[in-house]
């Protein structure tokens, strides 16, 4: 399985950084788009850098409604492409998806395919969905920003099995010890103490950027 970053904060030389994320994950031949950033432009581009074509994605997964989730969604979309949003999306923006593409709604757990899950929404006041990906050595699990809170959208993916690495967006999370036990953590975009988790886990964290690939090599049994 791998991993690459098309939209961040943060970008490789050649690559075009913005405020958002998006993440595409290769796996067992298909590929998903996790979030598809703020500004279609860079993540086309960004894409066309990184060899993929919107063709060639599979299935778009959504976390939540903010515009730096998915204000490059309209770049991406083609007919047959699946696209999983949780339900609480407007009516109005799922009727657009669904003119363009196949659209899931999702309001509890679901299995996608085999080895990727979706958490449902979870969370009151900002509602957001995580996805966690089978790596073999556990799970990884993938977030937008966190707005429940980085320990809801692991506990919500942990339903599906031992989550063993997580990356994405962590927003204020600050209890940066309950990571201790993972063995693979990518701090993104909106993480507001990305350099003290970065210092604090050393081997097992990961910097992040657009342009940036990662593989399942990097996970482990244990520390």
């Amino acid at each position: 399985m791998e991993l690459t970053i098309l939209y961040d904060n943060e970008a490789l030389e050649g690559f075009r950084k913005g405020w958002g994320f998006s993440c595409l994950v290769e796996h067992r031949e298909r590929k998903i788009l996790f979030d598809t950033g703020w500004d279609g432009r860079k993540l086309t581009y960004n894409m066309k850098k990184a060899g993929i074509r919107k063709e060639d994605i599979d299935i778009i997964v959504l976390s939540h409604d903010h515009w730096d989730h998915i204000g490059g969604l309209t770049r991406v979309l083609y007919p047959g492409v699946e696209v999983y949003v949780p339900a609480f999306f407007s009516k109005r923006l799922k009727n657009e998806i669904s003119e363009q593409a196949r659209l899931h709604e999702v309001e509890g757990p679901v299995e996608v395919m085999e080895g990727i899950y979706l958490t449902g929404q979870l969370g009151e006041r900002t509602r957001e969905q995580a996805m966690a990906v089978d790596t073999g050595k556990g799970l990884l699990v993938i977030t937008g920003c966190s707005h429940p809170g980085l320990d809801v959208m692991i506990d919500g993916a942990g339903r599906f099995g031992r989550v063993t690495g997580v990356l994405g967006g962590f927003h204020g999370f600050s209890d940066i010890e309950k990571l201790k036990d993972l063995t693979f953590i990518a701090p993104c975009h909106c993480t507001e103490r990305k350099k003290e988790i970065l210092e604090r886990f050393g081997k097992q964290a990961r910097t992040c950027g657009s342009g940036q690939k990662m593989n399942t090599g990097h996970l482990t049994d244990r520390i």
